[in-house]
């Protein structure tokens, strides 16, 4: 299990997304995505994506208007 980051700080949607999704595609099942995002639209799609494709997610707000989702890839 490894644990990699995404900073999509100032990435307006549908970057943070697409970034997400693609970086989700080379990590392997156990391993943990961390997605920095400060777009509300992005907080918004970014889990309701994963979720979708059935994996963990944890959303941590850091700062005002400041998050970072936490992926566990599970398949």
């Amino acid at each position: 299990m490894a644990e990699f980051t995404l900073d999509c700080l100032g990435e307006a949607c549908p970057v943070p997304l697409m970034r997400t999704e693609k970086k989700m595609a080379e990590l392997s099942v156990g391993d943990v995505l961390v997605v920095s995002i400060d777009h509300s639209c992005a907080m918004k799609n970014v889990p309701e994506w994963a979720r979708k494709q059935g994996h963990n997610v944890e959303i941590e707000e850091i700062d005002d208007g400041e998050w970072e989702v936490v992926i566990e890839k599970t398949k």
